[in-house]
């Protein structure tokens, strides 16, 4: 299901409510919460955004956090945490645990991601402007949304229909109430293990869901110097590496790999698709 031609639906919905955005103000490169202190925050955040602040004093308080374990790294990744509601991406019955440290189960087999995994998984793939980033596993769409605070080109990729439309029907609520940073992510459902390769090469991939092996055409799709991010290991034992890709002198390609959480596992939802039968 390729969902690129949303953006005409988007647009037109954009059109109609325009004067009556529940944004007041909309986002642009320019658009900068205050880092601190809370209240401040709390403060601009409702005035500007037009967020419930309840929401935005748990938003704060988890980015402390994340401050305190060095997961967000540069002032760019800081304001796309705060920027993002991630209320909106949770089940309706847990939006007030949207912030809280663990997996929240969003239906359909998967979970979304606690806030700190997702921070350093974002901050790792040192996303800038312009640059084209792939998503494997859209879920709950909060990846992807936070990745729209630093670039303007984003594809994701879920396997699961149902849960790829209930994502898009969230992002296009959401663009309509006035986040137009939303309209850059482009999805579609299908097998993310073999990328999305008429969109490629990107500049940074990232894996949401964990696989025993580095997918070659992922890898294939990734430009010279770029960067993926992706939990590797078996089932529910995953360590979340930063794969860089590099050229040799040769000509050859370079792979290298880091842990990015210094060897803690980190468990993740599989990797699904046809691969599983490969060799089988």
């Amino acid at each position: 299901m390729r969902r690129r031609d949303f953006l005409l639906g988007a647009t037109a919905a954009l059109a109609a409510s325009s004067a009556r955005a529940d944004v007041p103000k909309l986002f642009g490169p320019n658009l900068w919460p205050p880092l601190a202190p809370r209240a401040a925050y709390i403060a601009w955040m409702a005035a500007n955004r037009g967020e419930d602040p309840l929401f935005l004093g748990q938003r704060f308080d988890r980015y402390q956090q994340l401050l305190a374990y060095h997961d967000l790294w540069t002032n760019a990744e800081k304001r796309a945490f705060l920027l993002t509601p991630r209320e909106e991406f949770v089940p309706s019955g847990d939006r007030m645990n949207a912030y809280i440290d663990h997996y929240i189960d969003i239906g359909f087999g998967v979970t979304i991601t606690p806030p700190g995994t997702m921070g350093r998984m974002t901050s790792a793939i040192a996303v800038r402007r312009g640059d084209k980033v792939l998503e494997i596993g859209t879920g709950s769409g909060f990846q992807s949304a936070l990745l729209s605070y630093l670039t303007d080109r984003l594809w994701s990729i879920e396997i699961i229909p149902a849960l790829a439309q209930r994502t898009r029907g969230v992002y296009d609520k959401l663009i309509a109430k006035g986040y137009r940073e939303f309209a850059a992510i482009t999805t579609r459902s299908g097998d993310g293990y073999y990328g999305w390769e008429e969109a490629a090469p990107f500049d940074k991939i990232i894996v949401t869901c964990g696989i025993d092996h580095i997918p070659p055409p992922l890898l294939q799709q990734l430009k010279p110097h770029g960067i993926m991010v992706i939990p590797v290991g078996p089932p529910g034992a995953q360590h979340i590496l930063k794969v860089t890709k590099s050229t040799g002198a040769d000509g050859g390609t370079r792979v290298a790999r880091a842990d990015i959480f210094g060897g803690k596992i980190i468990p993740f939802v599989p990797l699904t698709g046809g691969h599983q039968n490969l060799g089988g």
